[in-house]
């Protein structure tokens, strides 16, 4: 049977609607889905309103494809520890660069193809000179 539930993917990022067909997922656990740019994950919020049709706020409802499994937490693991690396690598290039900006977090996609830096600052940032 179909569901519709509320997914929050990583640890801080956006809550979106997927089709879940496991009638054993339930608030909590963590589920492996597909996103805009291939695999991410997530911890399941709540079941969302059945009434949802094809399309959410957000776009097209995709697909939860599995219960994460050992696997893949050994991997979100890893990510975060491997995030957690590149942060401070990332802190001592501002320094070295004398970037206008404080970092705030990093974070890798689930399947490592990404890294995304999250970063403040008072006005834009020149990043030329890192090419």
């Amino acid at each position: 049977m179909e569901r519709i539930i509320l997914v929050q993917l990583r640890e801080s990022g956006q809550a979106a609607f997927f089709k879940v067909f496991n009638d054993e997922i339930k608030a909590g656990d963590y589920v492996v889905v597909e996103a805009d740019r291939g695999l991410d994950y997530g911890s399941v919020v709540s079941q969302a309103d059945s009434k949802l049709d094809e399309k959410s706020p957000d776009g097209p409802i995709r697909k939860v494809l599995r219960l994460a499994n050992v696997a893949d937490i050994k991997q979100i693991d890893d990510n975060k520890l491997k995030a957690r690396e590149a942060y401070f690598s990332c802190q001592k290039k501002i320094a070295d660069y004398k970037l206008d900006m404080k970092l705030v977090d990093s974070e890798y996609s689930f399947d490592r193809s990404k890294i995304v830096f999250y970063f403040t600052a008072e006005g834009r940032v020149d990043f030329r000179e890192l090419g």
